[in-house]
């Protein structure tokens, strides 16, 4: 599953979130936030894991999670491609108003 994928749940979306705004967290920090069963997050990290948009690192028995800096930069560039898509649709659009504006502006002359 890629990242936007994983992220089409709204509980992976939360869990993202509390990673983002709390930084490192364990399994067990993340789960007492919901009100889901342990292996229910626990599905939900692994699914975050796996499409590279968490990343999960052993510290003795815990599994502690952070952001993935790769998988958040490969978001971060498609939407960059789109955005920069979509401004020059609105260019062209623009451009074309004007050419249209001026073409009315002289008709009426």
């Amino acid at each position: 599953m890629n990242a936007f994928g994983a992220l089409a749940d709204d509980t992976r979306r939360e869990i993202v979130r509390l990673v983002a705004k709390n930084g490192n967290l364990s399994s067990t920090e993340i789960s007492r936030r919901f009100k889901m069963s342990a292996p229910a997050i626990s599905q939900h990290l692994k699914i975050l894991k796996e499409a590279q948009v968490l990343q999960m690192r052993k510290d003795a028995q815990k599994r502690i999670y952070s952001l993935n800096d790769s998988g958040m930069n490969e978001m971060e560039d498609w939407l960059k491609e789109i955005r920069d898509l979509w401004n020059q649709r609105l260019d062209k659009l623009e451009k074309y108003l004007l050419k249209m504006k001026k073409e009315r502006s002289r008709g009426k002359k």
